[in-house]
């Protein structure tokens, strides 16, 4: 029985994949193998010998220990596009917050309160101070070009707006899902200097930080609004202020409010609400916990920040699961170990992230005694497991 530690509330569509026959639910972190998480800070949390990995229910992994799970070789996943849909949709609603200024006529319509019978005839004589352009025909740069940003691309397409999209690192996956009305920007220059609606959708990352500054805002179009539903450390607070204040952006609608922001006009701060749908908490908590179960039950990796991908089919064979180092030589030491036992390797893959590498091994017959001893004393070798 393998022992679940939750951690915020996490919809019940978690039990469809961890299911009482095999997972118990605990209250004690140091017992658990595995972890569900949304936004809980674990950072200070002791990571347990028993943990073998922590599914984090949403895309952001800040409030994870990644470095220290690395280390213990305790993988680390998340839940990519899960909540796509629900970001784009805010999106999409954004785009027309941003112009037709909605939210400052509510605004102002909600402080017309106990003027009685004179409303109706307010609301005619000043309605034309929240007049704005309409989104069709107008150009959109989507910078960042994932799981939200092409929907967000396609979306606007579709409402009639002439979208172009910027990212060097799209993927296949995405590239496919794109719709080919969406243009291609040859450079992050071009997409700022001739759109008139811009939103990023890129991960916050130390080379992504500030990624809107002042040099971006000096190549703007006069006017541009600006929204961001990816990070608000994307954007650098002090130069958006300046491009407010001195008209280059019209209006920031943006999921991530600061006190600086919200002393500022033209901004529309919503209270981070991109994912907060019951479809997409939904999304997240079944791709999570379905995710923490192949690992736990076949040793399978899919959407892991510290580990690479790997995935084998589990047939009738024991399998060995190593986390190592991605060192020269690690294969051939694990391989020459189990030939020293006269072991038949029947399946084995093998796969690298960065510094760290992953092997699955299944094998014909029995495993000796010390089969997980000798495996953990290879030298970079972090984390054994044998699974049935």
């Amino acid at each position: 029985m393998y022992k679940i530690k939750i951690f915020n509330n996490i919809p019940d569509i978690i039990f469809d994949h961890l299911t009482p026959d095999k997972y118990e639910i605990t209250d004690k972190a140091e017992e658990a193998h595995g972890i569900l998480v949304r936004s809980a800070n674990l950072h200070e949390m002791e990571l347990s010998p028993s943990l073998l990995g922590i599914a984090r229910a949403g895309a952001g992994v800040n409030n994870i220990p990644i470095d220290k799970c690395t280390e213990k070789g305790i993988v680390v996943f998340n839940t990519p596009g899960a909540n796509a849909n629900a970001v784009k949709e805010l999106v999409l609603a954004s785009l027309f917050l941003s112009s037709r200024r909605i939210y400052d006529g509510i605004e102002w319509v909600k402080s017309l309160k106990g003027k009685g019978s004179e409303i109706p005839k307010l609301v005619e004589k000043e309605k034309s101070r929240f007049s704005g352009p309409e989104i069709t025909g107008k150009k959109l740069g989507v910078i960042g070009l994932g799981a939200i940003g092409s929907m967000v691309a396609n979306g606007a397409h579709a409402l009639g707006m002439e979208v172009t999209g910027y990212d060097p690192f799209i993927s296949v996956k995405a590239a496919w899902s794109l719709s080919r009305a969406v243009n291609r920007a040859e450079s992050l220059e071009s997409l700022l200097a001739e759109s008139d609606y811009i939103t990023i959708h890129i991960p916050l990352l130390p080379d992504t930080r500030n990624y809107i500054n002042r040099e971006a805002f000096s190549k703007m179009k006069k006017g541009v609004r600006l929204l961001n539903f990816a990070r608000g450390e994307l954007i650098n607070t002090a130069d958006l202020i300046e491009a407010l204040n001195d008209g280059t952006v019209s209006c920031y609608v943006t999921d991530f409010p600061t006190e600086e922001l919200l002393a500022c006009d033209n901004v529309v701060p919503i209270p981070h609400l991109g994912a907060s749908t019951p479809e997409s908490e939904e999304n997240c908590a079944s791709m999570a916990s379905s995710q923490l179960q192949q690992y736990i039950e076949t040793g399978n990796i899919v959407n892991s920040v510290n580990f690479p991908d790997c995935e084998m089919p589990k047939e009738d064979h024991l399998r060995i699961t190593v986390a190592h180092k991605n060192v020269p030589n690690m294969l051939g030491q694990i391989a020459s170990f189990l030939a020293s036992r006269n072991i038949n390797i029947a399946h084995m893959i093998n796969k690298s992230k960065g510094n760290t590498a992953y092997t699955m091994i299944d094998i014909d017959g029995e495993a000796p005694d010390d089969l997980f001893q000798k495996l953990s004393e290879i030298g970079g070798v972090i984390k054994v497991r044998i699974i049935p």
